[in-house]
């Protein structure tokens, strides 16, 4: 089966957000996972823009790029492009990474600092389908991701339908937040030079506008999203943003596939990723990783004391508005508090408060720092994660394969991954609150503590969390199985 990925961003060559992390992960092991099924293997491609920090990037994560052939011609508004295609390789992996390389829209020092972004993003959906052709290889799949390729299936079943090389090819695409839409001026539908009767209501426009991922939704076989209770959500006019209609209608062809973790990256028993390694049987690292987390921020140590992490943007999205109003009950308990990350001014400002006021409790690191995170994940005892709103989430995900205990908000990704904890029964793996209000939150991060202090709970909560499977193997799995429903659909057609 040949898939080709379409994304702005992909890890280690770009990562300006969680997109870059799922491509790339889940090609590799898509990959892995259709050479274990005895079935035909899958052969992957994925295309991406040339942005300059690819090149910058390439020391750093060692990898190489090589220059493909000859430049080709690209029309685009009634002029032609240049561009060239560039190669890597997705490390651990065959997976083959083609660069949209052109010296006019990518090559900006930021992914997305280009001054026009619905433009940048057009030429890069024309380009990277040209250069489909260019290569001549037909797919059977063709897979884009948010709404910075949502034009790709729109090109596909509207100018490129006749194209021999597209004709056969199941359309994918994948919302992994539907907070941003891609939605630009009515004119810009000339820039894609695509025909104006798709300037209506059933079609790309979008209040006076035109929005890339109504197309994406509307002219794709297959609409997936990053977790099943997300899918449902977005069908609701209070997660919709607007588009729940346009997902009602497509609703039999809308899929909720919860997203994974690397397991093999993502390792606490390898010392290469955190100072002390562990595991399920033997989580004496963990406790001197705590130690040390706790020694390196200025904090009291004392193993007794329970350390709550918190990684995250810190915007009112993310849960902290909520959690803004409860810290002053928060930090009456006997606890310690170590954040990372930025945001908004007013919650970093109350965070650097907080930390002058209780140095010995409070630790605010405003920055992100890929060692201190890991070691937060690997020392903290819990994890705060009380989202408004979490498409998917990676961040509880990480925590329980490092036997830090989540407390969130059931919502997204976050509902479809943690379970609260039942103390007859000795399931679950963490705790959570459904209403999204200051109390909810605060009683859950109090059900917390009360089991932090009953020991042998607690030991039962970090097994359960850390034999968990989140891994991409099994969302892999959905993936390949909704691929091979969906061709079979279309060829019977």
């Amino acid at each position: 089966m040949r898939v080709a990925m379409m994304s702005y961003e992909v890890f280690p060559f770009v990562k300006v957000g969680g997109l870059a992390d799922v491509l790339g992960s889940l090609p590799k092991y898509l990959e892995r996972q259709g050479s274990l099924s005895g079935s035909q293997p899958m052969d992957i491609d994925i295309f991406m823009p040339y942005h300059k920090l690819v090149q910058k990037n390439a020391k750093t994560y060692g990898y190489t790029v090589e220059k493909i052939g000859n430049s080709f011609p690209v029309p685009f508004m009634q002029t032609i492009q240049e561009v060239q295609l560039y190669r890597s390789r997705l490390p651990d992996s065959n997976v083959n990474v083609y660069f949209i390389g052109n010296d006019h829209f990518f090559s900006c020092d930021q992914v997305y600092g280009y001054e026009d972004q619905g433009e940048q993003a057009i030429f890069f959906n024309v380009g990277a389908l040209e250069a489909v052709r260019v290569l001549g290889k037909p797919y059977d799949i063709i897979h884009a991701h948010d709404w910075q390729s949502g034009l790709i299936p729109v090109y596909l079943k509207t100018l490129l339908r006749e194209e021999p090389i597209f004709q056969n090819a199941l359309t994918v695409y994948t919302i992994h937040n539907l907070g941003y839409q891609g939605k630009f001026a009515s004119m810009y539908l000339n820039v894609a030079g695509l025909p104006h009767y798709l300037f209506n209501v059933d079609a790309l426009e979008f209040y006076g506008e035109i929005n890339f991922m109504k197309g994406g939704i509307l002219f794709s076989d297959i609409v997936t999203t990053v977790s099943p209770r997300y899918a449902q959500e977005i069908q609701t006019k209070a997660y919709g943003e607007k588009l729940e209609g346009v997902l009602n209608i497509r609703s039999d062809a809308l899929y909720g596939i919860l997203n994974g973790i690397d397991y093999d990256t993502f390792n606490p028993a390898k010392t290469n990723l955190v100072p002390y390694s562990f595991n399920p049987l033997d989580l004496s690292g963990k406790a001197q990783n705590k130690r040390l987390l706790q020694e390196r921020l200025g904090l009291d140590i004392n193993p007794d004391i329970p350390v709550f992490g918190l990684i995250s943007r810190l915007v009112a999205q993310k849960g902290l508005d909520i959690l803004s109003k409860i810290t002053p009950f928060f930090l009456m308990q006997d606890v310690q508090l170590v954040v990372l990350g930025t945001g908004d001014s007013e919650y970093e400002e109350l965070i650097q408060e907080m930390a002058a006021e209780n140095p010995k409790k409070v630790s605010a690191n405003l920055k992100f720092d890929i060692d201190l995170a890991n070691l937060i994940y690997a020392g903290a005892d819990i994890f705060l994660m009380p989202s408004r709103y979490e498409p998917c989430g990676l961040g509880q995900m990480f925590s329980l394969r490092f036997g830090t205990i989540p407390v969130v908000h059931y919502v997204g990704g976050l509902a479809d991954s943690i379970s609260e904890f039942d103390e007859k029964e000795k399931t679950g793996n963490g705790f959570g609150f459904s209403e999204y209000r200051e109390s909810e939150l605060l009683l859950s991060i109090f059900r917390a503590l009360y089991f932090f202090r009953r020991k042998e709970d607690w030991g039962t909560l970090v097994k359960n969390a850390m034999t968990d499977d989140f891994s991409w193997e099994r969302s892999a799995k959905e993936y390949i199985y909704i691929y091979t429903e969906g061709l079979n659909n279309k060829r019977s057609l």
